[in-house]
């Protein structure tokens, strides 16, 4: 979705100077602030460490395998 905003022109200027001494876009400043005060960026945080976790994770097991059967199987 794009959006338009009336911003000072001297804030942007600034703005896209912080963003390139960051390596970032002003665009995806925006973005990260945005996803910041509304909860997202902490939501996406909690699910990258959960994937680097379970990367990491040595599957410790302790013997299990998976059985299709069991899997399958359904308690009655």
């Amino acid at each position: 979705m794009n959006i338009t905003l009336s911003i000072d022109e001297k804030l942007v200027e600034d703005a896209r100077a912080v963003a390139q001494r960051m390596g970032t876009s002003l665009n995806q400043m925006i973005r990260d602030h945005l996803k910041q005060v509304t909860g997202q960026a902490d939501e996406e945080a909690h699910w990258a460490a959960f994937a680097e976790r379970a990367r990491a994770s040595s599957g410790r097991l302790n013997g299990w395998k998976f059985d299709r059967e069991e899997a399958n199987s359904r308690e009655r």
